[in-house]
């Protein structure tokens, strides 16, 4: 099995064969990415897992991105930004439905034996490594406060 370093290394071959610009350009800024993680002073060549997390924070600039274009009447610009995500996304795990984010969650709850939403930090602690790369943390941390609240 590949590992996704040289999946995506393919696939930028592949994207500049066919011309696909969109794909070119967001897989070579993935690139560019995992190797400035690499150079940081202390890091190591990173693994998939860590792969994953450079991913997972292209994804959530481009969503604040997202946002900030919509806000300021640019559409065209954030339409782009969400193009990028679609294709940063297919090198993601399959992600968690709602549902089993939920049971993840409520699994979680009950081996700390959170109490109410002053919890929530024990909660994260332990669902995080459980769901990480297969759910956003944004979507993480808000089905969390939803379901410390209900127990409040």
């Amino acid at each position: 099995m590949a590992t996704l370093k040289e999946r995506i290394d393919a696939d930028l071959k592949d994207a500049m064969r066919s011309k696909n610009e969109l794909t070119t350009s967001v897989l070579r800024m993935l690139k560019s990415s995992v190797k400035y993680k690499e150079v940081e002073p202390g890091a190591s060549a990173l693994d998939d897992a860590g792969v994953l997390q450079v991913i997972a924070g292209l994804i959530k600039q481009r969503r604040d991105s997202v946002e900030q274009f919509r806000a300021g009447g640019r559409p065209e610009l954030a339409d782009k930004e969400e193009a990028e995500i679609s294709v940063l996304q297919g090198y993601l795990p399959q992600q968690l439905s709602p549902d089993e984010l939920i049971a993840a969650i409520q699994a979680a709850i009950a081996e700390v034996g959170a109490k109410g939403p002053k919890d929530m930090g024990a909660v994260m602690k332990n669902v995080n490594p459980k769901v990480q790369g297969r759910a956003e943390g944004r979507a993480i941390s808000e089905a969390v406060k939803a379901q410390l609240a209900k127990l409040s």
